[in-house]
């Protein structure tokens, strides 16, 4: 009995994409930590929490029927009311929460200049354009329907969201001036890199269907094995070089250069791992909790040294 509880504790967790909201929490946290810059409000990080679980699960409540014998696809199938409902209390908590943070802050607002504006809307719209529009006059358009560009879309999108706006939007709500840094930038591109590779190995979960599908991702393209030993392997190894040299050259303590390699020889230990089949779990479980690795890495890198 209690196995079976702690097994559907499990699905609904990391099925209903939960887990994800708290990887979005945890890398904001991170970010803003390396960044030097002072955390959030409680409310900023719910409603990040609240939105990444709200346009994960719109891809499984809207193709539930593309492939029955996918165990997440079942698990939304049976639990298709509650998703359902779950889906609008979200959407009413952002837009609450949305409207609350905008009443109080849309002075500070104002106060930005265009680039901040730009950098509020690029991500959202990359996010949005990821799905894609079917429209009677424009026609179909989704940016996930081009394989080899599905992975930097999403990283793209992620490093938005867990990098710039955690930064961003303290300077918004504290009425200040949002000023881009090098050292921000840096951080945007290790996440950007980092959850791109993430993305190339989940497509390998998704190799039979992007194939029937016709879908050009990496491992279609190119096969599985060069995929892991000629793409996945060689990003890893070009991320974690430029963190080492990146970190030297900011004379960072030894102690917390050690703690962030820990999730690229990670990365790379889990790539090489990919050569044998594994199960749905395994990918959210070991493949998505890599993030979390990453940020509770580089989050105590800081707090400690």
């Amino acid at each position: 009995m209690k196995n079976s509880f702690g097994h559907a504790a499990v699905r609904f967790i990391f099925f209903g994409n939960y887990f994800y909201g708290i990887c979005a929490v945890a890398l904001s946290i991170e970010s803003s930590l390396q960044q030097l810059v002072p955390l959030n409000s409680l409310l900023y990080y719910f409603l990040v929490f609240c939105a990444t679980i709200l346009y994960y699960t719109k891809a499984y409540i809207t193709e539930v029927a593309v492939e029955t014998s996918n165990k997440r696809t079942k698990w939304y199938i049976q639990f298709r009311k509650w998703v359902f409902y779950s889906q609008i209390m979200l959407t009413v908590i952002l837009a609450i929460g949305s409207t609350y943070l905008l009443y109080h802050n849309w002075h500070h607002l104002l106060q930005q200049p265009s680039r901040t504006w730009f950098l509020i809307l690029v991500f959202p719209v990359t996010a949005a354009l990821y799905y894609g529009f079917n429209h009677r006059k424009l026609g179909r358009f989704s940016l996930r329907n081009t394989g080899w560009l599905k992975p930097f879309v999403i990283g793209f999108a992620w490093a938005g969201l867990v990098t710039v706006y955690p930064i961003l939007f303290y300077h918004i709500e504290h009425g200040l001036v949002y000023q881009p840094s090098l050292i921000g930038a840096w951080f945007f591109l290790k996440n950007f890199m980092f959850i791109t590779v993430l993305c190339i190995m989940f497509d390998i979960k998704d190799y039979a269907v992007d194939y029937n599908l016709q879908l050009k991702t990496f491992v279609v393209k190119a096969g599985l094995r060069k995929t892991i030993f000629y793409i996945i392997i060689p990003l890893c190894v070009v991320g974690l070089v430029s963190l080492l040299l990146f970190t030297v050259a900011m004379h960072f303590n030894p102690y917390r250069i050690a703690l962030n390699v820990i999730p690229f020889i990670a990365l790379i230990r889990v790539a090489w791992s990919l050569s044998q089949r594994k199960s749905i779990l395994y990918y959210l479980f070991i493949i998505d909790g890599l993030m979390l690795v990453k940020a509770l890495c580089g989050s105590l890198a800081m707090w400690l040294f």
